[in-house]
């Protein structure tokens, strides 16, 4: 698979960059990240205030919690961030094997630290396992490799005081939305889901009305999110962006991400 495209793995890594300026409104972090900013500035907005982030600058943002980003590129030149994304699976082994954490508050808002020595070399050594496990080419890193090096950046924030909550029993609808990521340009129907979830269409249905969710609202928002990932690899066109997330027409697909996030696809194209 393709390294710019996503996918709902215990531990994924990204790197976002653009060109334009621009601001992603009530973005839902699905995953906790980890991320690094190599050039630009982030600033993260919520109702309470606002967090910025300059070039060599560290942030963490813990899963299922909601922002408005901005992303700044310098002038003449590119925003540039690299992102570390922990799925609850391995923060659940992670606080199996180092139930020493048990008692450090988990973080609630987003963080920071420094990205001395120490966390440059741990961070590099996943980002690049985990780049090669999920390119094209035969991976230089085992799929054990890559946990343990994802488990090791984990460990070193650990012992900063920087902790991820432990996994809970996910929802109905974040069930829903993983399967969906992992191919987010099928056909997938709701049947086909359900079956999945050993569950009948209308079991899986019910289920997710009582979390206030539909199908059709997961399948729009994990190809939309996909989407604006996408957008920030400068080397693929809007067109091609639109079929992997699932849309056989542009226009249409422009029209939804301009619905969800304010501006067209082509603005993070200069």
């Amino acid at each position: 698979m393709p390294s710019s495209l996503p996918r709902y793995l215990d531990a994924s890594a990204q790197t976002i960059s653009s060109a334009v300026r621009h601001q992603v409104r009530t973005a839902m972090v699905r995953d906790d990240l980890v991320g690094w900013v190599m050039a630009g500035r982030k600033r993260l907005v919520t109702p309470a205030g606002e967090v910025r982030f300059a070039a060599g600058d560290v942030f963490l943002i813990p899963r299922l919690t909601q922002w408005d980003m901005l992303n700044e590129p310098p002038a003449g030149g590119r925003y540039e961030a690299r992102v570390l994304s922990f799925a609850p699976g391995l923060l659940e082994r992670f606080h199996r094997g180092f139930g020493q954490f048990a008692a450090t508050p988990a973080l609630q808002g987003c963080a920071s630290t420094a990205a001395d020595e120490d966390f440059r070399a741990s961070f590099s050594h996943a980002f690049q396992a985990l780049k090669a496990q999920q390119g094209e080419d035969a991976p230089s890193a085992s799929a054990a490799m890559c946990e343990h090096r994802a488990l090791e950046v984990l460990l070193l924030l650990a012992e900063r005081g920087l902790v991820f909550a432990p996994a809970r029993e996910m929802s109905w609808a974040e069930r829903v939305r993983r399967l969906v990521g992992q191919r987010p340009q099928a056909p997938w129907a709701l049947a086909e889901v359900a079956q999945a979830f050993h569950l009948s269409a209308s079991s899986l249905q019910r289920r997710l009305a009582e979390e206030s969710a539909s199908f059709s609202q997961c399948m729009r928002e994990v190809r939309l999110e996909t989407a604006m990932a996408l957008l920030q690899d400068p080397e693929l066109q809007v067109s091609e962006v639109a079929a992997r997330c699932g849309y056989d027409s542009h226009s249409r697909f422009s029209a939804a991400f301009r619905e969800r996030f304010g501006f067209a696809p082509s603005h993070l194209r200069p």
